[in-house]
């Protein structure tokens, strides 16, 4: 098992990574009758693109001898109705100004973002705005 998950009444949910015990609690967003105090589960998934692409360009740049410390992701969800779902995640990476790679380095990292098993794992019909600030 990779977790588990308790239903704590009022539309809070508390899950536990198995292999760490790291918990992280979830609550139903304020426009779906919650009282958005944590993270709720679509801004789970959204935030989950962002955390798997930067970890993939991570690995990348190790292997390129390339520090990518300081670099900072905006994550936008938009919901959209009929069926309720996530309709749009924008992604918009902000790299430290101290960061000095070429334009192949830069393609290399950005090619390994955009194939980040999160967001193969994304329905197609999900649009994913990705915008890299070098």
């Amino acid at each position: 098992m990779t977790s588990q998950i308790t239903y704590e009444g009022n539309l809070r949910t508390v899950a536990t990574h198995l292999q760490s015990g790291t918990v992280i609690e979830t609550d139903a967003p304020t426009d779906n009758q919650g009282k958005g105090e944590r993270f709720s589960p679509s801004d789970l998934v959204a935030t989950a693109l962002g955390n798997c692409m930067l970890t993939i360009m991570g690995i990348k740049a190790r292997d390129m001898n390339v520090d990518l410390e300081g670099t900072k992701i905006d994550v936008t969800k938009i919901m959209v109705a009929d069926p309720r779902r996530i309709g749009e995640i924008k992604v918009i990476f902000n790299f430290p100004g101290t960061l000095t790679i070429d334009e192949k380095q830069k393609t290399i990292l950005e090619r390994a973002a955009m194939t980040c098993p999160v967001i193969e794992s994304l329905n197609a019909d999900l649009k994913k705005s990705v915008e890299f600030n070098w």
